[in-house]
């Protein structure tokens, strides 16, 4: 794995917990939405569902809900380990901008703004950061 694959993984991670929690938003609208059973005295199949449709959309918000605690106790350590190797770097402008970049999300010409750089000066600088970092075995 290469420094830039294992410093995208806690972006990655974090786009992920962001889409798994608007699909959470997505079951709660859906949930508040749904019918409820209708007893209307009409015989219906004895294999039909008993449970009220909504139900299904809180299970379904539970098992979600607990895949997201769980990527975001991976994405705490995972953060925690990053964070651990930019402080070796020896580089105070490498370990900024590798924060900036990797744990932040800031954008290239964010970066280049609060670190008063040019896109090029950036760039290169974001190389010898990668050359540098530590990547684990």
């Amino acid at each position: 794995m290469t420094a830039k694959e294992y410093l995208n993984q806690a972006r990655h991670l974090d786009a992920l917990i962001n889409c798994r929690l608007r699909e959470i938003d997505y079951w709660r609208d859906l949930s508040s939405s749904v019918s409820g059973m209708r007893f209307d005295g009409m015989p219906h199949s004895p294999n039909r569902p008993t449970d009220a449709p909504f139900v299904r959309c809180l299970e379904k918000i539970d098992e979600i809900q607990r895949s997201v605690e769980e990527k975001v106790a991976y994405l705490i350590r995972l953060r925690d380990e990053i964070n651990a190797r930019i402080d070796m770097l020896d580089n105070h402008e490498e370990q900024v901008l590798l924060r900036y970049r990797y744990i932040d999300g800031f954008t290239w010409e964010e970066i280049e703004s609060m670190m008063n750089v040019s896109e090029r000066t950036a760039f290169r600088i974001h190389g010898n950061a990668l050359a540098h970092f530590p990547v684990p075995d």
